[in-house]
């Protein structure tokens, strides 16, 4: 897999233009690779392209995965962040969930990356988990902010037809959280991180001051990006590439000297609805002078009435067209960014 990893890193070269920015080992348990795999993967990127000295440099992790001779050897390997899967401080939750890690192993892990020198921390938390209390993840939260970490990220749980839960919930082994449950946890995130000197930067993402994802606000910023490997998405700014998932397939293609993509050219309804998805999620809302200009789309012709509704519901605000979403908006995302697609 990895042989093939660096030979489709060559057969995709030029695809961005360098300096990089930017560098993710995520989409699995990256923290699984050896020492020699991740370096020899950083070295080929290396040498086809040229990384900006400032570069976020990110790996994701799992707490059981990294000892402290891990931990320096993805120091000397040039990683200086890592998105880590907390997921909670509960070892009830954290058995639930099956993670392979307790609340004691999560806390030295956290330690011991202080220690190498990692002080660019992201942890990631999940909330709206069946039998999980309001007092449980504020305790969870807490205990988060106890590491003084620069970046967290908190999702709620999502029940999807193919997985474990998925199957209890159809035997009615499981009872989702409640939407007002839901409303709740997602509440007291916003409250406890916000009185805490974070910036709630996009829906799910709050870091300190300076120190928001720049790789995953790249792809909110329509930014151009190569994914390297199974199931990898890349985007030019004309299409989405998405590799096949199929490990074996995957690396037969790659022998064959073969990119194993299926390409999507975006139309000006996709992109205008992309724009609306990602950029609304943000800080930094829709421009909607810029949605005229790249896209020829007037909101207030198109929506006009929805976005008069919302205004009036408190749930957007409108300032020097900038179209952002409220506290309260934020709630409700999906909705709205679906009311107001083409």
């Amino acid at each position: 897999m990895i042989q093939a990893m660096l030979r489709e890193l060559e057969l995709r070269k030029g695809f961005i233009a360098g300096p990089l920015k930017t560098v993710y080992f995520g989409g699995g348990t990256p923290s699984l690779l050896s020492d020699v795999h991740l370096a020899s993967l950083l070295e080929r990127i290396r040498d086809l392209y040229p990384i900006h000295p400032d570069a976020e440099i990110t790996l994701e992790a799992n707490p059981d995965d990294l000892s402290p001779e891990k931990l320096r050897a993805l120091r000397q390997s040039g990683v200086n962040r890592l998105s880590i899967g907390i997921q909670s401080f509960d070892d009830a939750i954290l058995k639930y969930l099956h993670r392979a890690h307790d609340s004691v192993a999560a806390r030295r892990c956290l330690e011991e990356s202080a220690k190498a020198g990692f002080h660019n921390l992201s942890l990631d938390l999940i909330y709206a988990i069946p039998g999980m209390t309001l007092a449980s993840w504020k305790q969870t939260l807490r205990q988060a902010l106890n590491f003084g970490p620069a970046h967290l990220s908190a999702y709620g749980l999502t029940i999807e037809d193919r997985t474990v839960f998925g199957q209890w919930k159809k035997k009615n082994r499981l009872v989702q959280v409640s939407e007002e449950d839901a409303a709740s946890q997602f509440e007291s995130l916003q409250d406890i991180l916000v009185d805490a000197g974070y910036e709630q930067y996009e829906i799910s993402n709050f870091s300190l001051p300076g120190y928001h994802s720049r790789h995953n606000s790249s792809y909110w910023m329509q930014a151009h990006y190569l994914g390297i490997g199974p199931g990898a998405h890349s985007y030019d700014g004309a299409r989405r590439y998405l590799n096949v998932r199929n490990n074996a397939l995957y690396v037969k293609a790659i022998s064959e000297g073969r990119l194993p993509a299926e390409e999507e050219l975006l139309t000006r309804e996709n992109k205008i609805n992309e724009y609306l998805l990602t950029r609304l999620r943000t800080q930094w809302g829709c421009n909607l002078l810029e949605l005229q200009k790249e896209f020829s789309d007037n909101l207030f012709v198109r929506r006009g009435t929805r976005l008069q509704h919302y205004q009036d519901q408190g749930l957007i605000t409108i300032t020097n067209n900038i179209l952002q979403l409220t506290r309260k908006g934020k709630l409700l995302a999906d909705q709205i960014t679906e009311e107001l697609m083409i």
